[in-house]
């Protein structure tokens, strides 16, 4: 292997670096005030390589594969940790933060490498080295506000569940191992002939797998930790995190287990139909924003999965879209979310009566998060939503696809609610006005133009579709 070969792994190599960097600061700097800007031009800077023409090509025995879809993917994720970023500036600075900022960014990017090393994973020894590598650092994110009671039970409710569903997944693995005698998805895949010890594997697989992308019924541990994390942390779970489980999770159905597909095509069908309709359930009644989000975020995981039952192509393409326009979107509501909690530490949709009369600007941004995610015209979230159900109708599916138009809307009802209640509420004492700092608003206006820009970029979903034939 040569250098160039070894160039390949070019994102985790810069994040690796980005790591050092950042802890050679720490030990040579005695003040960390000035942590969160070295982050977001660092990462700034790693994000705009990430869009450099690559090479499709296999190292470590093909244990690492990186082709263009995967390196797509991966820009999807810096763009989305790039706003998470820039919406933490705030947060970090906080006296209470203070000597701890670096642990911060050091944490974070960790577990971006580890989802790195998920997507370009050639066999499930690699891709389980990534997902421990993102997901231990996840718990400490969730905890990171110590002296909060909230927080810390969030990030111990976080390090059980991870640990159960990893266990769950790596006994699923050991089973195909047992059938297939190798862990390397090249091997795997053709040997896949649907007997019973191979049907049992992809059950427990697919178990361990649900518990990152919040599926139900394994959704459980997904709103208390959001509500207990820290807000930005929270942002980061339900886009960053979701979005990595949910490219591998398409890359290992259409290779790996692609021999099996008459027999998960009706387990995703079930998946898909529980999703959705407790999500928008539980969403109908909540009052906390962050955990009204976290079951928002519960159902949008359920619309993903119409994609995946959809045609192969076209629907692995229709699920990487909706992820990046997903990002925009929920980034959108929780930037305001984050900045409101932070000034005012209101949480409520009640508290955010009569708030277009002081806060018109962020007030429009919310309601342009919300309208996306609800699927309304013209923004991002339509065209998303369109492409999935359109990917599940060109496979026959009219009953999922009448079930999901039924949710979808049902969802669009809660996300009015906090609509209604900052344009239409009347509140003598409104949340006064907010001078957010350019970070935040820097984030809250590239997730605008995002959600303006991509629902019109019809060559974008074609160029994802045409990547989508080399997996």
């Amino acid at each position: 292997m040569n250098i160039t070969d070894f160039l390949l792994m070019r994102h985790e190599l810069l994040l690796t670096a980005m790591v050092l960097i950042m802890l050679l600061i720490q030990i040579f700097t005695s003040n960390d005030y000035n942590a969160s800007y070295f982050a977001m031009a660092l990462f700034f800077i790693i994000t705009v390589f990430g869009f450099v023409p690559s090479e499709k090509g296999e190292i470590f025995g093909n244990m690492y594969i990186t082709d263009s879809l995967r390196v797509l993917m991966k820009n999807i994720l810096n763009i989305g940790v790039l706003i998470v970023l820039f919406q933490s500036g705030e947060w970090i600075s906080k006296p209470h933060n203070e000597g701890k900022r670096y642990e911060f960014y050091l944490i974070l990017i960790s577990t971006l490498i580890g989802m790195n090393f998920m997507i370009s994973a050639g066999d499930f020894l690699m891709f389980y080295l990534g997902l421990e590598i993102a997901s231990i650092p996840l718990a400490a994110l969730a905890a990171y506000d110590k002296y909060r009671t909230k927080s810390s039970e969030a990030g111990i409710k976080m390090i059980l569940s991870a640990a159960f569903s990893s266990a769950v997944m790596l006994f699923g693995i050991s089973l195909l191992y047992g059938t297939c005698g190798t862990l390397y998805f090249s091997e795997i895949s053709p040997q896949i002939n649907g007997n019973i010890l191979q049907i049992l594997a992809f059950v427990f697989f697919i178990s361990g797998l649900a518990f990152k992308i919040s599926l139900v019924p394994f959704h459980f541990w997904t709103p208390d930790v959001y509500e207990g994390a820290p807000t930005t942390v929270t942002s980061y779970y339900s886009v960053i995190s979701k979005g990595a489980a949910v490219f591998i999770f398409i890359i290992l159905l259409f290779t790996v287990f692609k021999n099996l597909i008459s027999q998960w095509q009706p387990i995703i069908y079930l998946l898909a139909v529980l999703t959705m309709s407790v999500g928008n359930l539980f969403a109908l009644r909540q009052q906390n924003l962050k955990r009204f989000l976290a079951f928002s975020s519960i159902a949008q995981a359920g619309f993903i999965l119409l994609g995946i039952i959809g045609t192969e192509q076209t629907g692995m393409a229709s699920v990487v879209y909706f992820v990046l326009i997903y990002i925009f979107s929920n980034l959108a509501a929780f930037g305001v979310v984050s900045v409101v909690s932070e000034k005012t530490s209101k949480e409520t949709i009640e508290d955010y009566n009569g708030f277009y009369r002081t806060n018109p600007k962020l007030s429009l941004v919310l309601m342009l998060g919300l309208f996306s995610l609800a699927g309304i015209p013209p923004v991002a979230g339509f065209f998303g939503k369109f492409f999935l159900f359109s990917s599940v109708a060109s496979a026959g599916y009219y009953w999922l696809l009448f079930i999901a138009a039924i949710n979808a809307t049902v969802s669009l009802y809660y996300y009015l609610l906090p609509v209604k209640a900052m344009f239409i509420n009347k509140n003598d004492t409104p949340i006064e006005h907010i001078q957010s700092n350019p970070t935040a608003k820097t984030a809250l206006i590239i997730c605008v133009v995002g959600l303006l820009l991509t629902g019109f970029a019809g060559v974008l979903f074609d160029y994802i579709t045409s990547l989508s034939f080399g997996i």
